[in-house]
């Protein structure tokens, strides 16, 4: 696959709630640091993290606004927009994602946002 053939599944798999096909796209050995989960490695990390998505979320969107791509990199400005399973609270997020791909997966992914959003929703402190 080439690296926009890749970011596309990406948001198009995370958007149809398939966390496994999402899974898939990333390396055996993947390095994903996200803001709130902090650093996750390895793909089965991913699989056990995302597992509890739909009982986290009852609606989730990640929808890109730009894409860059450079060979093997991108970076993706996206907006994401959710709502709590329990509380049906709404979090909407300006994100911008960076991947480094290998062999047409996603070797490493760098997500930074503003937090504020999901603080209440999630119960997440400062």
């Amino acid at each position: 696959m080439k690296t926009r053939e890749t970011i596309d599944l990406y948001y198009e798999y995370a958007n149809a709630g398939d966390w496994s096909r999402w899974c898939d796209l990333f390396t055996e050995k993947a390095v994903v640091d996200e803001q709130l989960a902090g650093r996750l490695e390895g793909r089965q990390t991913l699989r056990d993290a995302v597992a509890g998505f739909p009982a986290m979320y009852s609606a989730f969107k990640n929808e890109p606004r730009h894409v860059v791509v450079s060979g093997d990199q991108a970076g993706v400005v996206s907006h994401l927009s959710a709502v709590t399973a329990t509380g049906g609270e709404s979090i909407e997020a300006e994100v911008m994602n960076y991947f480094r791909l290998e062999n047409g997966l996603i070797a490493y992914m760098a997500n930074f946002h503003d937090t504020l959003p999901f603080r209440g929703p999630l119960g997440l402190d400062g």
